[in-house]
């Protein structure tokens, strides 16, 4: 069998398909997405492009390409849908969207490549339900962005990688793909880039002690593609900063992750390794499976190659203070080759006694994780709201037995057929997260009940939210940039100031102050309304209440 261009056009396609459901009902979530949105939003509507700011402040985190990509995506639908469409959340999603459906077929390219046609539609299939690439693929963030510039520039070095398998000459258009794929990784991410870049054509320097097939690639002139691509808006984002950008965005953004933990992520060495077996569900216990017969084959040329994309990528981030489960997502294409290479193609090699003890340890872990999985949907909106949702029972009545037959058939040591199972008891949990449960949570979604209120009591166009309590960036995206985050007395005193175009979101237990702040300037107030809910974020509940002076 060999896969065609039909084949990873259908593979995008039900990767898109699958990635759509939850996109337009998903609220904006805290905190990173927001502020990935209400950046790229101001930026179409300042027409500024360089200068990347969230409210009046610069967010100089990382250069400007992922929010060209999602201003770009909102323009076009501002286009076709007029100018309210920009405080929605899914045309700033559409990259995510668009990058998952090529990430998939790209997935499967390289699988069949290196092991035949039946090991990449696998390894596509593991990638497409795992877990935190489902998660990655429906939020406005640049990781699955990343993720499809990192395999674009893999797939480069691959080719030339094959080229020297077969002795053949590599074209000159593919050590052209990867010089311009590193570019762009550096205009998404900066130089976090570089480590899947040049750590995987290093090690694999190391391994296989040739460098011929490195030349393939066309290092002399090659890095000045790269350079071309991101100088520009290096030059014009120092000169608008005076320099601040690259101080703040590699000193303090790229560097103070490396030696300490920010946003309060700091976490010892083995965090990856630990998420890993809920964020690869259901892949994860497979890839563990999949160890001893990767070790045996360890000297394939093809092995080699994943191995050189996966551990150094994998121990840096191991070893930087700061740990998110995404940092090492870029690793999962190449883990579930691996893992797709062992379930069909490489036979089981005879375990040790311990190696079967700590694979079935690692297998009740997954099996719980799975069954929680399953049940999540539907205890999660019982508890929060005190409600069930008959499409969310049917999604668990379609799981659980999917999930039960994965679980049997790995006792009896049918693995292929257990994979199949736990793929499919993963699309149909998720389906049910996304279309039953997530648009049923009114708990959670306090920024979307907030800008609701707030447009129907608000007493002009330019009416300003000004809230003490709730200082998520959520609310900033859907009420608008103005909206101002500031203590009781200040709200007082800002809404004394602006009393026709100012609403104060207050919570009751900073209710006293703003009140106590309003009597000493005679202004009396009226309550349009009250929100309850909980701040996923902290894990504070809050009973918000929105007043106007009267």
């Amino acid at each position: 069998m060999k896969l065609t261009f039909r084949h990873y056009a259908l593979l995008g396609l039900v990767t898109f398909l699958l990635a759509l459901p939850g996109r337009m009902t998903l609220p904006p979530l805290d905190r990173d997405e927001p502020r990935y949105m209400e950046a790229s939003e101001q930026m179409l509507t300042s027409g500024n492009f360089v200068d990347v700011r969230f409210q009046d402040k610069p967010r100089y985190l990382q250069p400007a390409g992922i929010y060209w990509l999602e201003a770009s995506s909102a323009k076009i639908a501002e286009e076709l849908f007029g100018s309210d469409v920009l405080r929605k959340t899914w045309p700033y999603r559409i990259p995510s969207l668009i990058a998952a459906a090529l990430i998939i077929p790209l997935t499967a390219w390289m699988g069949s490549a290196l092991f035949g046609a039946v090991t990449g539609l696998m390894a596509a299939g593991l990638l497409m339900v795992s877990t935190l690439f489902v998660a990655e693929s429906h939020m406005a963030t640049i990781d699955t962005v990343l993720l499809l510039d990192i395999l674009c520039f893999e797939t480069m070095l691959l080719r030339a990688f094959l080229d020297r398998q077969k002795n053949s000459p590599t074209s000159v258009w593919v050590a052209c793909g990867y010089w311009l794929a590193l570019g762009v990784g550096l205009m998404l991410k900066g130089p976090v880039v570089l480590i899947p870049g040049f750590c995987t054509p290093l090690a694999l320097w190391a391994v296989e002690r040739d460098r011929e097939w490195w030349s393939r690639l066309r290092p002399r002139w090659g890095w000045l593609l790269m350079l071309a691509v991101v100088v520009p808006w290096c030059v014009a984002i120092d000169v608008v900063s005076h320099g601040d950008f690259f101080s703040r965005a590699i000193g303090r953004n790229f560097l103070g992750k490396v030696a300490h933990g920010q946003e309060a992520h700091g976490l010892p060495p083995g965090f990856h390794l630990i998420v890993f077996a809920l964020a690869f569900w259901p892949g994860s216990f497979f890839a563990a499976l999949a160890i001893p017969s990767v070790w045996k084959n360890r000297k394939l040329p093809q092995v080699r190659f994943l191995l050189s994309w996966i551990i150094p990528h994998w121990l840096v981030f191991e070893l930087i203070a700061t740990k998110l489960p995404h940092y090492v997502l870029p690793t999962y294409p190449a883990i579930a080759i691996l893992t797709a290479a062992a379930l069909t193609i490489w036979g089981r090699p005879a375990l040790s006694k311990w190696s079967k003890i700590a694979l079935g340890f690692y297998g009740v872990i997954w099996a719980a994780v799975g069954l929680a999985f399953c049940f999540a949907g539907t205890v999660v909106l019982y508890k929060m709201q005190h409600m069930l949702s008959i499409r969310e029972c049917l999604a668990l009545c379609g799981a659980l037995p999917l999930m039960g037959g994965a679980i049997l058939l790995l006792i009896r040591n049918h693995r292929q057929p257990a994979a199949f199972c736990a793929m499919g008891a993963a699309v149909i949990a998720q389906a049910g997260l996304f279309l039953a449960v997530i648009p049923n949570l009114q708990t959670i979604r306090l920024a979307p009940r907030v800008a609701a209120l707030f447009e129907d009591v608000k007493p002009c166009a330019q009416t300003v939210l000004v809230s003490t309590s709730y200082s998520e960036p959520s609310l900033v995206f859907l009420v608008g940039e103005h909206t101002q985050l500031i203590g009781p007395e200040a709200a007082a005193a800002y809404l004394q100031q602006n009393p026709r175009c100012t609403l104060a979101l207050v919570d009751r237990k900073d209710e006293k102050t703003f009140r106590d702040a309003l009597n000493r300037t005679n202004l009396s107030i009226v309550e349009y309304g009250r929100i309850q809910g909980l701040n996923y974020s902290n894990g504070h509940h809050l009973d918000l209440g929105m007043f106007a002076p009267d």
